[in-house]
């Protein structure tokens, strides 16, 4: 199937790291001219150019999601976007909410919810110019379930489903169509695919190092009794933000083998 990339200009937001690098890599594969738009500029670079060996046109620009004059920033480098992904999200250890302080809500806040909110919020005007757009964002599963010990997460998450929505009957006469995708668990192919700046990296976890007793117990949650690679939910962004999908709008899709079934 043709995806109608080829050309498009699309900004990836936290496009270095685990599910955000192999959105980035699936888009340069279909053709697409990709900004990688994050925080660790160091890890964009070498997606960028693992990206480019295999014929990919990928660039690479500093920002911060939770400053908008860091993401008006980078807009500066971009003369159009066809296509905006918002991948980036914090989580931290699970904890009762009334055991979690509540600085911790507000970066959870500030990075999942209103980090998204910011990109939106700067990058729709240029669409609606344009008469054309398709935004992606990430949410998680844990905004359809309520996550057991992770309640702000779960609202932050929830938060990007709603704004989703509603932004989608707004500007969808401006032709710009907005959904979300949320993943299961998605743990990192290795500790060289994740950011300095993730929970990742400071857990150390990866396909590699985690324990087959801790994976085989988590698969137990899933129908399909597998956890999902990033690949997995970057077919499905990918999808999502491609022409193929040029009447769907406003929805919700759960990548999560089954953990959720809404």
């Amino acid at each position: 199937m043709d995806l109608g990339l080829k050309g498009k200009s699309v900004i990836v937001v936290g496009g270095a790291s685990n599910i955000g690098r192999s959105v980035t890599l699936t888009l340069a594969r279909e053709g697409a001219h990709v900004v990688i738009a994050d925080l660790d500029v160091t890890l964009g670079s070498r997606v960028a150019s693992e990206a480019e060996e295999h014929g990919g046109h990928v660039r690479v620009f500093e920002t911060d999601v939770t400053d908008r004059a860091s993401i008006e920033a980078m807009l500066t480098n971009v003369d159009k976007v066809h296509v905006l992904i918002n991948t980036v999200g914090w989580w931290h250890e699970p904890a009762f909410f009334l055991d979690t302080p509540p600085e911790i809500w507000d970066k959870l806040i500030d990075i999942n919810y209103l980090g998204v909110a910011n990109c939106l919020y700067t990058v729709l005007p240029m669409m609606v110019r344009q008469g054309h757009g398709s935004v992606v964002s990430i949410a998680s599963d844990a905004a359809r379930v309520g996550e057991f010990k992770s309640a702000v997460y779960s609202g932050a998450k929830a938060g990007i489903v709603g704004l989703t929505k509603a932004l989608a009957r707004e500007v969808g006469p401006q032709g710009i169509r907005l959904n979300v995708v949320c993943p299961g668990a998605t743990i990192p192919d290795s500790q060289e695919a994740v950011s300095r700046f993730s929970p990742w990296s400071k857990s150390g976890a990866s396909r590699e190092s985690m324990p087959e007793e801790r994976r085989e117990r988590m698969k137990r949650a899933y129908p399909l009794r597998r956890l999902g690679t990033p690949d997995d939910i970057a077919r499905a962004v990918v999808f999502l933000a491609s022409d193929a999908a040029s009447f769907i709008t406003g929805q919700t899709l759960s990548v999560s083998g089954g953990f959720s079934m809404v």
